[in-house]
């Protein structure tokens, strides 16, 4: 297997950088970053800590976070599974990267920045849901913000439903959980799985 081994050797391997990969390129929200960001339910939550890297799908109805400024947005951590990796990892090291895609769309948005996790109450009670609200949320400040280039999203075809796998054919999550631990109940996981979530969704 040839390696490379060195930033020279990668980047004679890739050439001269575009203009507007570079141009792109901003360290706060511009009008269109602000629509693009705005429009996004779902966010891929990239963090780094003492045990390593964790990275976490995050999503809402509506917006995934709310703008607060052209430097700072907020996202609320919903109710999960209280493995909390990414909000330890954030308390002890602050970079994030965030990753967000806009169903329909093949422009994806990145954010670089870091963080802090507030308990503030009246962040807290502002980002109200049903009556419940989030025990923390996790402050962005931004350091880099740009889109990127759409070919993998084009390539992966990833809005056409004529692509998309049918949940029959997949191994359901307690499958996924028996195959990491066989004594686990699986049949009783899958069919309570999906009330509980509903009851549990803020």
């Amino acid at each position: 297997m040839t390696i490379i081994q060195s930033p020279e050797e990668l980047k004679a391997l890739y050439g001269d950088v575009s203009e507007a990969s570079v141009a792109k390129v901003v360290s706060r929200l511009t009008d269109a970053y602000r629509q693009m960001i705005d429009s996004s339910p779902f966010v891929a939550l990239a963090t780094v800590g003492p045990e390593g890297l964790d990275c976490s799908p995050r999503g809402d109805a509506g917006a995934v976070v709310r703008i607060e400024d052209e430097r700072t947005l907020t996202l609320p951590d919903w109710r999960g599974n209280n493995r909390i990796d990414s909000l330890l990892n954030i308390v002890r090291d602050p970079r994030v990267a965030l990753m967000f895609l806009i169903p329909g769309s093949n422009t994806v948005m990145r954010v670089n920045g870091h963080a802090v996790v507030s308990v503030e109450p009246d962040l807290l009670e502002s980002f109200t849901m049903d009556g419940k609200h989030p025990r923390s949320v996790v402050v962005i400040t931004i350091d880099e913000v740009y889109f990127q280039c759409a070919r993998a999203v084009m390539r992966a075809d990833l809005w056409n439903p004529d692509h998309h796998s049918v949940a029959s054919d997949l191994p359901t999550p307690g499958a996924m959980l028996k195959a990491a631990k066989a004594s686990f109940d699986q049949e009783t996981y899958d069919r309570e799985w999906p009330a509980r979530a509903a009851k549990t969704m803020w």
